[in-house]
């Protein structure tokens, strides 16, 4: 008797629903580079902070600005850049606020994780580098503040590469509870909501971000030294506060600033992105389940494809990166 696949199954019927699935080995249209350091770091004042992050690719090429989330640093798209670089693009691969050597330029500012003040970090880094328009592409955090300046800064986004989609935050619909098993997978942040999480994260911030990577990626094993490479990017002095903050105002229980708070109420709107996207789901992500993404095609009024990346868990860009990279390729395509 033919047995099918029940994993098979599911990608089939999300392709029927209209969702593109990939694989998540070599794409055709990139080639692989020679492998190479991912550096060297630079430094540029931006805002209110002066901004680590590696460029890469000839600098006269059409700019992407690549953004990591949390737990994680510049080294999910170690493999990424690279590729994009080989075909021509600048590549700018800057540390969020609170990651690896990007740092508050004064010591009275609040190290603040809320949405539109990583949003307007990452504008003003591009001021700093006197980039008008560019590909963003991110996952997690570095999705949301993508999906952030195409929706507020269309002028300033040429299109957009997301993990998981539409992701802008409304403080309103946070508050509202979810099923039990999908609160489940969100039980960090009750933890960081209180001191004894805060505490537990300043102690344990190592193992606990491990234990992150292995619960959003469960068909992930990256060795030690990986981990490493990215776990020295916690070690930023600003880094438990802004991920503590981060997590205390989503759900409401740490104020914003009142300088954000015109932003924050357009983001609450829920604002259509209409810049060229691409959307992307890996089909193992421990913490957001693909979905064929018709829930969200309302949020995206210009041209918009959605990719489904068979074997890639949350950290999608370093699971499979030359997926990732692909999409870039074909956004900008558009």
């Amino acid at each position: 008797m033919h047995t099918v696949n029940p994993q098979r199954r599911r990608l089939l019927g999300i392709a029927a629903a209209g969702a593109m699935v990939i694989a998540a080995g070599p794409a055709a249209a990139v080639a692989a580079p020679a492998p190479a350091p991912f550096g060297p770091i630079r430094q540029v004042r931006a805002g209110l902070l002066d901004v680590g992050y590696v460029e890469l690719g000839p600098a006269g090429g059409p700019p992407v600005i690549l953004l990591h989330g949390w737990p994680y640093d510049i080294h999910s798209f170690e493999e990424v850049a690279p590729l994009l670089a080989a075909q021509g693009y600048r590549v700018i691969v800057p540390w969020l606020r609170g990651h690896g050597s990007t740092r508050f330029l004064s010591a009275q500012v609040l190290r603040n994780g809320q949405q539109a003040a990583v949003a307007l970090d990452v504008i003003a880094l591009m001021d700093a580098l006197d980039i008008r328009r560019a590909i963003l592409a991110g996952f997690d955090w570095g999705a949301r503040t993508a999906d952030i300046i195409a929706a507020l800064w269309p002028e300033r986004c040429k299109a957009l590469v997301s993990v998981n989609g539409y992701l802008i935050n409304n403080l309103e619909r946070n508050r509202l509870p979810l099923a039990p098993g999908a609160e489940k997978g969100w039980w960090y942040q009750y933890y960081f909501a209180t001191e004894r999480g805060r505490d537990g994260y300043a102690a344990n911030r190592r193992a606990f971000n491990r234990l992150i990577w292995r619960d959003n990626s469960p068909r992930w094993n990256p060795d030690g030294a990986t981990y490493d490479r990215t776990a020295a990017a916690f070690d930023n002095p600003d880094h438990v506060d802004v991920v503590i903050h981060n997590y205390r105002w989503r759900l409401g229980v740490a104020p914003g600033e009142a300088q954000y708070d015109a932003l924050e109420r357009r983001l609450a709107a829920g604002p259509p992105i209409a810049v060229p996207t691409i959307t992307l789901d890996g089909d193992a992500d421990g913490v957001t389940p693909a979905t064929d993404g018709s829930a969200q095609a309302a949020r995206f009024t210009g041209r918009r494809t959605h990719r489904i990346v068979a074997g890639a868990g949350h950290n999608l860009p370093q699971e499979a990166p030359r997926a990732f990279a692909d999409a870039v390729l074909a956004v900008d395509r558009y």
